[in-house]
Formats: structure tokens, C-alpha cells, sequence
């Protein structure tokens, strides 16, 4: 609760502090036909975030916790400062990418890997794509005011009370200033917003989120089960990103440099929801999957199987609905 606290106080605090900040250095998003916004905004609010949950483990966090997320730290770090490096100078998509290795392979280094196969090879390279998709999956979803940091608090809400299930204080911790920072960050960043927080923010959350679900550890149940708790957690970023990728390829597109209104919120503001409906219908949807998660951490085999495969059938139908009913003009 001292964490949570803190880096919800220290997110309020720090946030106009950056937004004066970005508006002195020029670091503003300016409006165009891809983006939703009418007015140049501020960006450098991730800057706030990661300065509040950083302080708000070091300031309540004792130094064995400090030592254990250490690997956590330094890539986040690093992943946030090549996000604020990109906000400045916007970088190609290949060096964007190669930059983000480095804090996996930090990562990595420092233990925090997938160990779910016997193959120590199979599982290094399943650490570097899931943490590669889901820290870019979460830089996707931030297209539309609030919505980001929204879905990012809805994930570290249910990491929070599955480690908490299962009596994981390191993890609980980490997701506790999380969610206290994404709740903070909102009261600037809801619709209408007057910062966005731009990839220093984006990347740092899904960075740590993806972390964060390499971390996690279900000792009641079998990993052959309880694999798919993170990814139903963090179903909102990969459905949008899955339909995404698929759409802008259908489309003969680059998928990653190629900008458009093709997300899961545009789509719903297509349908005649406004902006603020779409992002809380996420929200909203981020809480189903998270209670699915919950569920399936104390589901047997069976059960996880036909939870998934049912999660999958409809993951699937929504991405087909909504690229053949719902299609973006290119």
C-alpha cells in the first residue's frame, strides 16, 4: 500500500512538472490525419512514470527487493530512455527494435526468463519475443487518450492480485507502483488529455508488464496451466496488435512503420462510440480477461484447455469481424 501510494502521489506530482517541461523543450505531439488529437500536446508524462514507480521502490522498497527486480530496473531503464531518445528524434523501426534487445538480454542476464521448456535455447528465445511483442503491443495501444495507461493499470491490477494469490511480495510490490503510477498518470491523460506520456511511457510499461509476467509463479498449479495467465492478463495489447499486424499485411503494409486509424479503439469509434466509450469498452475488456486469468491459475487441465481454446476461437472471430465489417481506409 506505501508503494502504491507513493507512486500514485509522486505520478500527480511530477506530471506537470513534465508537461511544462515538454512544452519548454518542444517536446509536443503535433496533430495530424493519423492521429485523434486536434492540438499539439506535451509529451514526456512516461518521463513522470518512471520516475514515480523508480522512487517509490527505492524509497519503500527494502534492499533485498531492490537486489531481486535489479534485472527489471536496468532494462526498464534502459527501454525508457530509448523511448524519451525517440520522443526527441523519432528513430527508424530497425533501430527502435535493435535498441529494445539490450534490455531483454539485461533481462536475461540477470535471470529473468521463461523456464517453462527443458530447451535453455527454446526458452531464451521465447523471452525475447514475448518481451519484443509485448512492450511493442503495448506502444501500439497508445493511440487514442487514456487508453494505454489505462489497459496497462487494468493488467497490473490483476498481476497485483495474482501475486498476491500466491504470495509473491517482489512481484506485488513492482505491479503495486505500477498501478499507482498508470491510476496517477490518468488523471492528466484521460479524454481530453493534456499530456501524453509518448514511447518513453508505452515502452517502459509493456517492458516491465511482460517482465512482470516472466515473474510470476503459480505454485498451487502446474506451468503447463497456469502459461496462460500472463497472456490472458495482457490480452488487450496482443488482440489489438494481432489484428494490427494481420490487417496492415492483408493490406500489403509494414506493420510496424506503417501509421493508421486501424486499431481495435478506432474500430469501435467506427461503430459510433465515442473515443471515451471505446477506451473504457477496453477497459472493460481488459477486467473480463483478467478475470478469466484468475480463474484459470486454479483451473485443471481440462478446464484450461477448453478456457483457452474458447479465448482463442473468439480472439479469432473478433479480429475477422472487425477486418471485414469494420475495415480502415488505407
Amino acid at each position: 500500500m506505501l508503494i502504491f501510494t507513493a507512486a500514485l502521489t509522486l505520478t500527480l506530482a511530477a506530471t506537470p512538472v513534465a508537461r511544462r517541461l515538454a512544452v519548454r523543450t518542444n517536446m509536443v505531439d503535433k496533430p495530424s490525419q493519423r492521429k485523434a488529437h486536434l492540438s499539439p500536446t506535451p509529451l514526456l508524462g512516461g518521463a513522470a512514470i518512471y520516475a514515480a514507480v523508480l522512487l517509490a521502490l527505492i524509497i519503500f522498497g527494502d534492499k533485498f527487493y531492490v537486489h531481486q527486480v535489479a534485472g527489471i530496473v536496468i532494462g526498464a531503464s534502459l527501454i525508457s530512455f530509448l523511448g524519451l531518445w525517440d520522443d526527441r528524434t523519432p528513430l527508424p523501426a530497425w533501430a527502435k527494435l535493435l535498441g529494445q534487445v539490450i534490455p531483454v538480454i539485461v533481462l536475461i542476464m540477470t535471470g529473468v526468463q521463461v523456464s517453462i521448456f527443458h530447451s535453455s535455447a527454446l526458452n531464451i528465445i521465447v523471452t525475447i519475443l514475448w518481451v519484443l511483442f509485448i512492450t511493442n503491443a503495448v506502444n501500439f495501444l497508445d493511440n487514442m487518450d487514456g487508453l494505454s495507461a489505462g489497459v496497462a493499470g487494468m493488467a497490473s491490477s490483476y498481476f497485483l492480485l495474482l501475486a498476491a494469490l500466491s504470495d509473491q511480495y517482489l512481484v506485488g510490490a513492482l505491479t503495486a507502483a505500477l498501478l499507482g503510477a498508470c491510476i496517477g498518470f490518468l488523471f492528466y491523460n484521460f479524454n481530453p488529455a493534456s499530456i501524453f506520456m509518448g514511447d518513453t511511457g508505452s515502452l517502459f510499461l509493456g517492458f516491465v508488464l511482460a517482465a512482470v509476467g516472466i515473474k510470476l509463479r503459480f505454485p498451487s498449479n502446474i506451468p503447463a496451466v497456469t502459461w496462460m495467465a500472463p497472456v490472458l492478463v495482457l490480452g488487450v495489447p496482443i488482440l489489438d496488435t494481432s489484428l494490427v499486424i494481420i490487417s496492415r499485411l492483408r493490406r500489403s503494409k509494414n506493420p510496424f512503420t506503417t501509421p493508421g486509424k486501424d486499431h481495435l479503439s478506432h474500430r469501435l469509434v467506427k461503430m459510433g462510440y465515442s473515443r471515451r466509450e471505446a477506451v473504457l469498452l477496453l477497459y472493460l475488456l481488459g477486467s473480463i480477461f483478467g478475470m478469466i486469468a484468475v480463474f484459470v491459475t486454479q483451473a485443471t487441465m481440462l478446464e484450461a484447455a477448453i478456457v483457452g481454446l474458447t479465448v482463442f476461437a473468439m480472439g479469432v472471430s473478433v479480429i475477422i469481424f472487425m477486418e471485414r465489417v469494420i475495415r480502415q481506409p488505407d
